[in-house]
């Protein structure tokens, strides 16, 4: 039985996936070697690169899939480990807001440029009309932006 088209462009983007991963996990790991970070603290680390503005914590665990209390904690040993600044919002003070420190942004940039850097060697190898048509085929993937979950 034949793959459906569907099913054979899964099989790309997984193996095309599974190569960044690999490509970038060496230099990615040792951003975050020596810290001690669970995979929940790293999580929120390089999701909260994503904001230039401090983020309310429940914002912050509901864009992760955590409940408030369990993001609090894990924020908690953000701060311990001076990767994360929790302030109160001005205009309310029951909510927190967090923000990465100058060390923490530090080590998310390098977990990104980890990532791009992979990608890039990759379509180092395609031609350019390579190039463009991957580019297209993209195009209806990158029109909605993703849910972080």
């Amino acid at each position: 039985m034949t793959q459906s088209p569907h099913a054979c462009a899964f099989e790309a983007v997984r193996g095309f996936l599974g190569r960044v991963f690999t490509t970038a996990e060496g230099e990615s790991l040792e951003s975050v070697a020596g810290l001690d970070l669970s995979f929940t603290q790293a999580r929120l680390s390089f999701v909260l690169a994503h904001y230039e503005h401090p983020v309310a914590i429940g914002d912050l665990a509901e864009s992760v899939g955590l409940s408030p209390a369990a993001a609090g904690r894990n924020i908690q040993q953000l701060v311990r480990k001076k990767l994360v600044v929790r302030t109160e919002n001005p205009e309310d003070r029951r909510v927190k807001l967090v923000t990465l420190t100058d060390r923490g942004r530090s080590l998310a940039q390098s977990h990104l440029k980890s990532k791009e850097d992979a990608v890039r060697t990759l379509l180092g190898d395609l031609d350019t009309d390579q190039c463009l048509a991957l580019v297209e085929a993209l195009q209806p993937l990158l029109k909605e932006e993703p849910h972080v979950r």
